[in-house]
């Protein structure tokens, strides 16, 4: 590490005692919001809570030093825990930990291979998808707790939405999810009523995480479940990291590692499977909390993790008896918040390309319950419709010289694996002008499928008797040609 990117470190950390406490204060709001979020996570992925609370704990202070974003909290909760329920369901948490332990590692290797380059290819249509389908897959999780369940539920999940929404209204000092969960623990507590509680979900952390290593047997045919749940749960959570990231650098006006967040992320999930805890990614709402609250530093992300433990280790007689309606109204909250309900309005007014490929990447998504393959669907679409918008852009202008005898071809715009069948049937081969001159001054070749196409046309008029010349290719063109087609220049 040189000298600039170690004061740039300690800057991070905080370099004054206002910048110091305002992180501190900042990381603590920010926990409160964490551990509801997690709880209700864990139960969607279908493991003990505190599976969820380690790992959010082990991930928040791994990332503080080793995460790319400065400020962004991360923990054991969004989209990563939708990927990891139907490995959980399927085969059980030793797998799980596997997974997780197999999903850091790919995330290790996706940054020291600076593949965080690959995010440029997500278009705004298909993250503003990705973002809508997370929050209807949130959404359809709840579905099991209000389904089949006493009737106090209802009026409980109604109670701990009006608190949700009114109570910022009144005062932010206090994150509302917290205060939910507080009301109506509370009515719980003092009105005895057959509703389900978050020990009933499952097991509760009773002492600090110790190191765990997966039961599991090592084989290929472990590795062949394992792997592909892994590498969605890798690739998922970096896409949701990275859109956290951009966010803040968007809050912040200040830029972040991209390729340092995909390694340190990794590192911190192996931890977190180390110590039988989920992956875990960036986590929006939380991040967004922390920073708005004053956080800047990675102080206010080592806090956050920090506090947590000291929170569920203290607190855990309390946490057992909050009534599973209060996560069900915090995740309704949560889904509601993510979807972009403006991308409603802008399907009419957006270019058809692009709402096809937001729609097509929320319902493949929705349909699979699967985010990576969603996201794969619709970054594909967007390079299909690329390619077509951009093969129409090429033009073949025909002109004829007659003292000459000379058939001249100007070519504008890009030539490449789209477009080069059309840029070769604009050619016309019957033509018995004595010299043909295809002017490229205004096009670019891209790949060996235009040069292919250009070296074609080129050999079919020779053959015919046609002295064929071609001009104007620009620098890079040329090196092509000259490497795949080197017969295709000069006159013959």
């Amino acid at each position: 590490m040189t000298s600039h990117q170690l004061s740039r470190y300690r800057a991070e950390w905080g370099t004054s005692l206002g910048d110091v406490k305002r992180d501190i204060l900042a990381g603590m709001v920010g926990t409160f919001a964490l551990i509801p979020e997690v709880i209700a996570f864990s139960f969607v992925a279908g493991v003990d809570p505190e599976v969820g609370l380690f790992a959010s704990f082990i991930i928040g202070i791994v990332i503080a030093f080793t995460g790319g974003r400065p400020a962004m909290i991360s923990g054991a909760a969004g989209s990563v825990a939708l990927v990891a329920a139907a490995l959980v369901h399927g085969h059980g948490l030793q797998y799980l930990l596997l997974a997780t332990l197999l999903a850091g590692l790919f995330q290790i290797a996706f940054g020291l291979l600076r593949l965080d380059v690959l995010m440029r290819f997500v278009s705004r249509s298909v993250r503003t998808g990705f973002v809508n389908a997370l929050a209807i897959l949130i959404f359809s999780a709840q579905l099991p707790q209000m389904l089949h369940v006493p009737w106090q539920t209802y009026p409980m999940i109604a109670l701990g939405l009006a608190v949700i929404y009114l109570v910022p209204r009144l005062t932010t000092a206090i994150p509302s999810p917290l205060i939910c969960i507080l009301v109506l623990t509370a009515i719980s507590v003092a009105l005895p009523m057959p509703l389900r509680t978050v020990v009933d979900l499952g097991r509760l952390p009773h002492s600090l995480p110790a190191l765990v290593i997966p039961h599991v047997p090592m084989t290929l045919a472990t590795l062949g479940i394992v792997a592909p749940y892994a590498l969605a749960m890798a690739v998922v959570g970096l896409l949701e990291s990275m859109m956290t990231a951009s966010v803040v650098d968007e809050l912040t006006e200040t830029t972040s590692a991209k390729a340092r967040e995909c390694w340190g992320l990794g590192i911190a999930n192996v931890a977190a499977g180390l110590f039988g805890g989920i992956a875990g990614c960036g986590m929006i709402g939380q991040t967004v909390g922390n920073v708005r609250y004053g956080g800047r530093g990675r102080l206010s992300t080592f806090v956050a993790g920090l506090f947590l433990l000291v929170l569920i280790v203290v607190l855990r007689p309390w946490v057992a008896r909050v009534p599973v309606a209060a996560l069900v109204a915090i995740m309704i909250m949560v889904s509601i918040s993510t979807f972009s309900w403006g991308s409603i309005r802008d399907i009419v007014r957006h270019p058809k390309v692009s709402s096809v490929v937001m729609l097509a990447t929320v319902a493949v998504t929705v349909v699979t319950s699967d985010l990576a393959v969603g996201v794969a669907v619709g970054v594909l679409l967007s390079g299909v419709f690329f390619a077509f918008k951009v093969m129409r852009l090429m033009d073949v202008r025909v002109g004829y010289d007659a003292p000459s005898d000379t058939r001249i071809y100007t070519v504008s715009g890009q030539i490449f694996f789209a477009s080069a069948d059309e840029f070769a049937d604009r050619f016309d081969l019957r033509d018995r002008a004595a010299h043909v001159r295809i002017d490229l001054g205004g096009a670019h070749l891209w790949d060996i499928t235009a040069v292919g196409a250009l070296e074609a046309v080129v050999t079919k008029m020779r053959r015919h008797g046609m002295a064929v010349e071609v001009i104007g290719l620009n620098e890079a063109s040329a090196v092509l040609v000259d490497r795949h087609a080197p017969l295709v220049q000069g006159v013959v």
